[in-house]
């Protein structure tokens, strides 16, 4: 596992570089960068699993970082003590905003987020980004109707029919999005509104009927969850 600290201030960037490494233990390899750019270049350059983010850099904003790599298939994590800015954060994707001054208890909690495989609460998530010609575009949360995982990517298959690629993988986005979102299937997850009925199928597979007359595929141990859901 590969963890980036972006952080100007070389006191804290060492308090959380100690408390990462003592949650990860061993498993985690951690950078340190001091700056926009120099964040900026270590993304390009080599993958990570998880960005560690203040938002004051040297008087740069941290944001800059941020939109670039909201399409990414990393999780961030904001470190910071504009907490004006976290709803802003939380729209764009970043996993969880630990307010600075910040103690182990909180930070652990954040990365406890990236470790657990079960849906957290992502009831701030507006937007999903995707990355097009090195352009970033943002996609409203409102506008998927479903997202299909494809390998490492996931497929975003939104309401006026388009399909729209994703780097993130479902496992990630489970994470990320809001309650209104269901995993219906190891390869599906669902806009819990675009649901019509599910139905029973020949040889006792199940599959669920959109509103616009598609059919997807539930999984057997999520059936039972998701007709007492629908009653």
């Amino acid at each position: 596992m590969k963890i980036l600290i972006i952080e100007d201030e070389a006191r804290i960037a060492k308090r959380i570089e100690r408390m990462t490494r003592d949650f990860f233990d061993k498993e985690a390899q951690i950078l340190l960068c001091d700056s926009v750019e120099n964040g900026s270049n270590a993304i390009e350059s080599q993958p990570i699993d998880l960005l560690l983010l203040d938002l004051n850099l040297n008087g740069e904003d941290g944001f800059d970082v941020l939109q670039s790599v909201v399409a990414k298939s990393f999780q961030t994590i904001i470190i910071s003590a504009y907490t004006e800015k976290a709803i802003t954060a939380f729209a764009y994707g970043v996993l969880d905003f630990v307010p600075k001054p910040f103690d182990v208890i909180r930070l652990s909690q954040a990365f406890e987020r990236f470790t657990k495989p079960e849906k957290q609460s992502g009831r701030d998530l507006q937007f999903l980004a995707v990355k097009k010609a090195k352009v970033i575009k943002l996609i409203d949360i409102k506008d998927i109707r479903y997202i299909k995982g494809a390998g490492i990517y996931t497929e975003l298959h939104l309401s006026d029919g388009r399909m729209e690629l994703h780097d993130k993988s479902l496992e990630s986005l489970e994470k990320l999005l809001p309650p209104s979102f269901e995993r219906i299937h190891k390869s599906y997850i669902l806009c819990w509104y675009e649901a019509d009925k599910l139905v029973v199928e020949a040889g006792g597979k199940y599959s669920m009927l959109l509103k616009n007359a598609e059919l997807l595929p539930v999984g057997r141990s999520k059936y039972k969850e998701l007709r007492h859901k629908m009653i």
